[in-house]
């Protein structure tokens, strides 16, 4: 397991040990409220491009072949 030094403003130590559950370690509230956090802010990542085309109905299928082609066009 990881560990990390943080500092910590003190309004968000108090708010770490006050919402750790009975007998959890400071360090387990902190991760759980991190956890919790970062998933709620979590956003769907998108595709790094995202083409859109005619093409041949076999691309799917057909698409080395097309690719070698056009290679040797060039």
């Amino acid at each position: 397991m990881p560990r990390r030094t943080l500092s910590l403003p003190q309004v968000i130590d108090d708010l770490v040990r006050e919402s750790a559950a009975d007998g959890q370690s400071y360090s387990a509230a902190a991760a759980r409220l991190i956890e919790a956090g970062a998933r709620a802010l979590r956003r769907v990542r998108r595709p790094r491009y995202f083409a859109s085309f005619d093409g041949p109905p076999d691309l799917g299928r057909m698409a080395e072949r097309y690719l070698r082609e056009a290679a040797r066009k060039r």
